[in-house]
């Protein structure tokens, strides 16, 4: 199935919680979802006979514009040779999106980077925490208006 293929069929089964499709170059084609639906639509990406996209590649956060914050899940069938990119939006004042682990075990990982550098909050995840950041660092590193500190428990910080 090519991208638009699977937009129709997304559209078809979950209707308004799935948005456009950009085929835009540079980047890969992909599918904006509603967040609150990421996790249903997830397992149907996995689970549907004509998909099969049994792996998650990559999850990212992205600081997407001046209002909103992005996840990006790039996904692969191994059993199709096929790969798909999905995006959900969130608002930077409340930047919840359901978690994914529960369908593909390495997003518990990937959700934990997203909160830790941007501040996104995965419901429903088992073990949501800072992975790379100590637990007391102010602030997500990765978001554009991110200000550094100076100190960090009375020690210059170098950048």
């Amino acid at each position: 199935m090519d991208i638009n293929e699977i937009h129709n069929l997304l559209k078809t089964v979950f209707e308004d919680a799935i948005g456009e499709v950009k085929t835009d170059k540079p980047v890969d084609p992909y599918i904006f979802v509603e967040a609150g639906k990421i996790n249903v639509i997830s397992f149907f990406l996995r689970d549907e006979e004509r998909l099969q996209f049994d792996s998650l590649s990559c999850l990212s956060g992205v600081d997407y514009d001046k209002d909103n914050l992005a996840v990006v899940y790039h996904l692969y069938s191994f059993a199709l040779n096929q790969k798909l990119v999905v995006k959900v939006l969130v608002p930077k004042s409340n930047p919840v999106v359901p978690t994914v682990s529960d369908v593909w075990a390495t997003a518990n990982w990937h959700e934990r980077e997203a909160f830790d550098m941007f501040g996104m909050t995965f419901e429903g995840h088992p073990d949501l925490r800072r992975i790379l950041c100590p637990e007391d660092w102010e602030g997500y590193p990765l978001r554009k208006d991110y200000k550094v500190q100076e100190f960090y428990n009375g020690m210059k910080v170098p950048y």
